[in-house]
């Protein structure tokens, strides 16, 4: 595993952040040479700590959408069928296996309360799946992942 030190981190946090914040702005916040920033970055990027960039979805996007849990109990030999069967739905923004009473959970993101229940009926009918659980947010309370601004 890559040893981080103390700038690794700030810079990974600016990064986070606001991925398309140019090297040189990140120099100066960071207090150190345009230069070290780039072969930071392309270090982090060699070493796999930075799997890649994608699109955060703004404040508007995000409070018109339902967000919900979804969690699923799924038979053990149908698991791998399942996950791959869930890929196809791009509502699905995270699965994650789980320790406790279901053996996954989704993070689902949909426009319409009807898209959602469509989408849910569709996980429910998948080969394997034996029991599915669902809760809509209803307020974020905290959230660490939004850039500040």
């Amino acid at each position: 595993m890559t040893e981080l030190d103390q700038t690794d981190r700030h810079l990974l946090a600016l990064l986070q952040a606001n991925a398309r914040e140019n090297a040189a702005n990140l120099a100066r916040k960071l207090g150190i040479a345009r230069t070290t920033v780039v072969a930071r970055i392309a270090r982090l990027e060699r070493d796999g700590v930075i799997a890649g960039y994608g699109v955060r979805l703004g404040k508007e996007m995000e409070d018109n959408a339902i967000l919900a849990f979804c969690g699923m109990s799924v038979m053990p030999k149908c698991a791998p069928a399942v996950v791959r069967a869930l890929q196809r739905f791009p509502e699905i923004e995270e699965l994650n296996s789980v320790s406790g009473p279901v053996d996954y959970m989704a993070v689902i993101r949909c426009d319409t309360h009807a898209r959602l229940d469509k989408l849910l009926d569709e996980i429910g009918a998948l080969d394997g799946v034996n029991h599915t659980t669902t809760s809509i947010v209803l307020a974020r309370k905290i959230d660490r992942r939004r850039a500040a601004g």
